[in-house]
C-alpha cells in the first residue's frame, strides 16, 4: 500500500520533470528575439519564468530523490512473508516437526 503511493507519486514527479524541463527557455533564447520573436518573455516577464520554473525544478528533483530512496529502502527491506512458492515450501517442511522414529517390532 505504501509503496505503490510513493511510486505513484515518485512517476508523478518523473513527469512534472519533464514537463518543467521542456518548458524552460534555453540560453539561447535570447538571440531569437533579436529574430522576430520578440514576444517570447510577456507573459510572466522576462525572467519571471525562468526564475519561477528553475525554483519548481529544484523542488521536484529533491522531492524526486527523496522517493527515490525512499523506494530503495522498502524494496531492500525483507517482509516476514515468503515471497515464491518454494520459500513457502521450505518454510512449511521447516516449520513441521519430523515424525517420530518408530521403534522396531520384535519377533
Amino acid at each position: 500500500m505504501l509503496r505503490g503511493f510513493i511510486l505513484s507519486v515518485h512517476i508523478l514527479l518523473a513527469l512534472m520533470i519533464i514537463a518543467l524541463v521542456l518548458l524552460q527557455r534555453g540560453k539561447g533564447a535570447e538571440a531569437g528575439a533579436g529574430f522576430g520573436s520578440g514576444a517570447s518573455g510577456t507573459v510572466f516577464g522576462a525572467r519571471g519564468t525562468s526564475t519561477l520554473f528553475s525554483k519548481l525544478t529544484a523542488v521536484f528533483a529533491a522531492l524526486f530523490f527523496a522517493t527515490s530512496l525512499t523506494l530503495a529502502y522498502l524494496g531492500t527491506r525483507s517482509s516476514g512473508e515468503p515471497s515464491s512458492v518454494l520459500e513457502r515450501a521450505a518454510q512449511a517442511a521447516t516449520s513441521t516437526p519430523p515424525p517420530a522414529p518408530v521403534a522396531p517390532a520384535k519377533n
